[in-house]
């Protein structure tokens, strides 16, 4: 009898993207793009929590097998919280929603089961969306034939691969590709996220995002920590996120890999009320939206002046560009703090008070490097983007196990914008593609050496131009 071949991780790989690309094509037509990703994703974070559920429930059947009072502690949240696994009431496990998929009100027990979720753990509160099944306008068939593709994504049926990474990545990555320019600001090119998080290094702290989309620089910054052999639970997470069905799925994002964070009470702008005021953060991760225009509320144009500005002067209600940089900075601890972030390229040549901004910035030495990227990258423009570093310590020091040297009144410029041509073709539709540029690994490992070169006490091979 002939052997079962064994199928590679790159074969399993394009499997499960045809299941996920599957998942899309079940609603394809129904509805609008926001509310199909939300419920497609809506179903994943169920099956993944389901998941880990069953399997943090059959390690308590075990351990108590011998006690008569076994069923009491199943059915003890605190049993599995403690394990950083979700309490699900019976209507919400994912056995019991896929074998009810057949009968009527299929929509309304899935929503149900969104809101026991939450009010059974108190940390999901608010992150999950409300009567979103029933006002989808899929028919019980749809859903149905989308549950039987959600249940396909298996651990078993991909072994090797960071099933839930790799789920979310997809999603969230495709749905951005396909939408409006608005869409794309909720995800950044997960090379550009690796990039900064490479350089900035956030080995232990306090990790800052105020517009935080889907949360892929918190999960950027873990995978950072876990690929140098450090603790992840070395960091803390807070964050920032204006749009609401946005700061869902992040917090959706972020809980289903156990990862615990602080991302404010509401969905609201940094500007208009900065969920994490007084807080001082070691490292931020942004990727604001370009170019954002009436940025200001009643909080910059009353009479108490918004103290985040008034060292630097007020930017321009026609950009919030240098609003986002002196936000950040303002978050820095004032001792160690390091940001990377990504800006247009405008906001390198503004003119009025961004310059002044800008003259201002390097004149107190908190610009660290200035690295533009190559073009079409990013899902809502077409043309190159800066990464800003800034440093709140540029003094000689040890960091990170490297000697750094005296780099004030020096700032790293780094132009990448002729690394093109390593294309990734999205698969946005039928028949329809996306082709984005993105930086590999190892180019991603040069620009860091370049950076490190560049900081390291002993000769320097980059030629730096002090400024005075």
């Amino acid at each position: 009898m002939a052997r079962a071949k064994k199928t590679t991780k790159v074969e399993n790989e394009a499997i499960l993207e045809t299941v996920l690309w599957n998942c899309r094509v079940v609603l394809r037509g129904i509805g609008s793009l926001e509310k199909n990703r939300d419920a497609v994703i809506g179903l994943v974070f169920l099956k993944f929590a389901g998941d880990k559920f069953e399997k943090r429930r059959a390690e308590l059947l075990n351990q108590y097998k011998d006690d008569p009072n076994k069923d009491i502690y199943l059915d003890q949240p605190a049993f599995y919280t403690r394990a950083n696994t979700f309490y699900l009431p019976e209507n919400c496990r994912w056995q019991q929603l896929k074998d009810g998929a057949g009968k009527s009100g299929l929509e309304v027990r899935l929503d149900n089961a969104m809101k026991d979720i939450q009010d059974k753990n108190p940390p999901l509160n608010g992150a999950l969306q409300s009567n979103l099944y029933s006002t989808l306008g899929a028919s019980q068939s749809k859903l149905k034939s989308l549950l039987d593709e959600v249940d396909k994504i298996r651990q078993e049926n991909y072994p090797g691969i960071d099933l839930i990474g790799r789920t979310y990545e997809y999603f969230l990555q495709v749905y951005a590709a396909s939408g409006t320019k608005e869409n794309g600001e909720f995800y950044t090119p997960k090379s550009a996220v690796k990039l900064i998080a490479e350089l900035i290094e956030p080995y232990s702290g306090i990790v800052y995002d105020p517009c935080c989309g889907s949360g892929g620089m918190f999960v950027q910054s873990l995978k950072f920590v876990e690929s140098h052999n450090g603790n992840s639970k070395n960091i803390s997470i807070l964050g920032q996120e204006s749009n609401p069905a946005t700061w869902q799925l992040a917090r959706m994002n972020l809980a289903s890999r156990g990862i615990s964070c602080n991302l404010g009470q509401e969905a609201i702008s940094t500007f208009e009320k900065d969920e994490h005021a007084n807080k001082k953060v070691n490292y931020v991760m942004a990727n604001p939206p370009f170019n954002l225009k009436d940025w200001q509320t009643a909080t910059q144009t009353g009479e108490t002046p918004d103290a985040r500005f008034t060292d630097f002067g007020m930017p321009t209600n026609a950009n919030a560009n240098y609003a986002w940089i002196l936000h950040i900075l303002s978050k820095l601890d004032v001792n160690n703090g390091v940001a990377g972030f990504l800006l247009s390229n405008g906001a390198l040549n503004a003119s009025g008070i961004e310059y002044e901004i800008r003259k201002k910035l390097l004149l107190e030495d908190r610009v660290d490097a200035i690295i533009v990227l190559p073009r079409d990258m990013f899902y809502t423009t077409d043309i190159s983007v800066t990464l800003w570093i800034l440093n709140m310590n540029k003094k000689a020091q040890n960091k990170n196990g490297q000697k750094l040297r005296d780099r004030r009144k020096e700032v790293l410029f780094v132009d990448l914008r002729q690394w093109a041509g390593n294309i990734q073709e999205i698969v946005i539709d039928k028949g329809k593609k996306k082709k984005k540029n993105y930086l590999t690994d190892e180019q991603i490992a040069k620009v860091k050496a370049i950076y490190e070169d560049w900081k390291s006490a002993g000769e320097c091979k980059i030629k730096c131009v002090s400024y005075r």
